[in-house]
């Protein structure tokens, strides 16, 4: 069966290159009695690299022509489940059948949410995933840093992320327009954000970094909403400077600013 056309309203962008292929396949560090469910396997070449080190793939493919382009090259491949359907819409955990690794080469017109996808419970042991640069950059950034955002502090408060390396938008089919980088999210053993907490946490940071040039005072009097007197005192009970801005923060300092003003627990 011919691959058939890319669809540029699915982000589809296909690696072909082995020898990278082969570098996210490692970054996943999978044993040979793993199981590992890859998101958007499209063509397969990634899925060949990784049938290459787990014991079983879960692969999820939304587009119904490639999930028949799959089924036909792997019709004998038992190790190989393929599930058509939108992994936003998908229970990773349910369809790996307990502990799993996560990799994939995301569409990045849908970056975030898959991101967020992959880490609500159960997570993954890892993630290896392609994004685009900018993302990785502001997954992995320390407070302070220009890349530095409600991101970092949301993905950073559950996991500790890695950037491993770029790759050049020379070497899909088609060509991205942006560079793209491969990161390793793994989770953390001691969550900044306990469970049930990670959604209002989340809407906290997020309109705190609405207002990210705004000092941290302000900040609490509009997001929380507080007296002026309530604000200070909560800030100095967090330890937190009332001056500082949200971009300085980090997610610990988030955290414990929630819960000074019992936005949770």
């Amino acid at each position: 069966m011919r691959p058939p056309p890319i669809r540029k309203s699915l982000g589809q962008h296909f690696l072909t290159d082995p020898r990278i292929l082969a570098r996210i396949a490692d970054a996943v560090a999978l044993g040979p009695d793993e199981t590992v469910v890859e998101i958007g396997p499209g063509r397969g070449s990634l899925t060949n690299a990784l049938l290459a080190r787990a014991a079983r793939v879960v692969a999820i493919e939304i587009d119904r022509k490639l999930v028949e382009l799959l089924r036909e090259k792997y019709a004998h491949e038992p190790r190989l489940t393929i599930v058509e359907a939108d992994v936003l819409d998908v229970n990773l955990g349910e369809v790996a059948g307990g502990e799993y690794a996560l990799a994939g080469n995301v569409p990045y017109y849908i970056t975030t949410p898959i991101l967020f996808k992959a880490l609500q419970p159960p997570r993954a042991l890892r993630s290896v995933l392609l994004v685009q640069r900018e993302v990785a950059a502001r997954m992995s950034a320390e407070p302070g840093a220009d890349d530095y955002g409600a991101l970092s502090v949301n993905v950073q408060a559950i996991a500790r992320v890695e950037m491993l390396f770029r790759i050049p938008a020379g070497a899909f089919t088609p060509p991205p327009r942006v560079e793209s980088a491969v990161v390793r999210v793994t989770p953390r053993a001691d969550p900044v954000v306990k469970a049930g907490e990670e959604e209002p946490f989340r809407t906290f940071v997020q309109a705190a970094f609405a207002l990210r040039r705004k000092q941290m005072r302000r900040v609490v009097r509009t997001v929380a909403p507080r007296s002026a007197e309530d604000a200070e005192r909560s800030l100095v009970a967090s330890g937190i400077d009332p001056d500082a801005r949200p971009e300085t923060l980090s997610a610990a300092q988030f955290y414990a600013l929630g819960r000074a003003l019992e936005l949770w627990g």
